[in-house]
């Protein structure tokens, strides 16, 4: 089970809400998991839910609630990408109307409220917390810990991407419009944030869950990113001790004897401990000396070396 169904599972087991928050938690999620539509001039009030859970909590909330009957019913549909992704599709046919009414989808003209209901946004904070788990519960998405962190709800409409950041707001927390193509979403991606919004709408349990295997996958990230950087600085170090090594047996065949013994000393160590650091270098050395010392040692000789080159090139050059 991915941790977002656990969400899901949890947020769909509470049950100690008033029917205020009850009714904020079905128009939302009726809202953002479908709607009200006509089928056959007769308007039908449904909502498609990815989480078993979500739905059954839908219908028998409905049921408590208003006493209607409601289907529970497998549906499916095939993406752009050719996935087929499964719901769990919760429908009343009778009485769809009068539900809309009740339940905030239409106002009382009859007019489709694209948005959610006024009285759910501007009711108690138990009804603004409501609203923001129905909307999860239809539409939410939650990142997998230890990937970048991001909580999103994708929205029906623009007007619903606006209330559902100031009912945000009226929690104290700071949500912001994201659009995906065509899809309107709203989205929170600090990572604090996101586990405060989780315990808002209830989810404790997954929120702790959710944060400490998200403060694992950092620290092992940040584990793994510093053992490439000590790995790459290794392989830097031997590169670069591998490369003076050429250098140095090279000066050696140019000068040959006429070498000053400091430097022949120092030529040596590196030839002979080849994947030394210079400051290991200046420990072998008989006394020891700085790493600073053994380098300039090094650099004087590798001078000296191409010194002489060039003197010979133009003596040759000369004959």
């Amino acid at each position: 089970m991915s941790l977002l169904d656990e969400v899901k599972n949890e947020l769909a087991a509470i049950t100690d809400d008033s029917s205020l928050a009850k009714q904020a938690q079905v128009s939302t999620m009726l809202r953002f998991g479908g709607g009200i539509q006509l089928v056959k001039n007769v308007p039908v009030v449904f909502a498609k839910l990815t989480n078993r859970s979500s739905a059954a909590w839908l219908k028998s909330s409905i049921m408590e609630i208003w006493g209607y009957d409601v289907e529970l019913r497998k549906a499916s549909s095939t993406l752009a990408t050719g996935e087929t992704m499964e719901y769990d599709l919760v429908a009343v046919t009778r009485e769809g109307k009068r539900l809309a009414l009740q339940c905030g989808l239409l106002d009382q003209r009859s007019h489709e409220i694209t948005g959610i209901a006024p009285a759910h946004i501007q009711g108690n904070i138990a009804q603004v917390k409501a609203a923001w788990r129905g909307a999860f519960l239809a539409k939410g998405r939650l990142s997998d810990p230890g990937k970048s962190s991001m909580m999103e709800i994708v929205c029906p409409s623009v007007d619903s991407v606006n209330d559902l950041i100031m009912a945000a707001r009226r929690l104290g927390v700071t949500a912001k419009p994201h659009r995906v193509n065509s899809s309107v979403r709203v989205r929170i991606t600090d990572p604090d944030v996101i586990e405060r919004m989780l315990i808002l709408m209830g989810a404790h349990t997954t929120a702790r869950e959710w944060s400490g295997k998200r403060v694992e996958g950092e620290t092992r990230g940040k584990a793994n990113r510093l053992a490439n950087f000590d790995d790459a600085n290794m392989r830097r170090s031997a590169k670069a001790a591998v490369e003076a090594s050429q250098k140095v047996r090279h000066a050696f065949e140019v000068l040959g004897e006429d070498i000053p013994e400091n430097l022949r000393a120092a030529g040596q160590l590196r030839l002979d401990h080849g994947d030394a650091s210079l400051e290991e270098l200046g420990r072998l050395a008989d006394p020891p000396i700085t790493k600073d010392a053994i380098a300039g040692r090094i650099r004087r000789l590798l001078q000296l070396a191409t010194k002489v080159e060039k003197q010979r090139a133009a003596n040759a050059e000369k004959n």
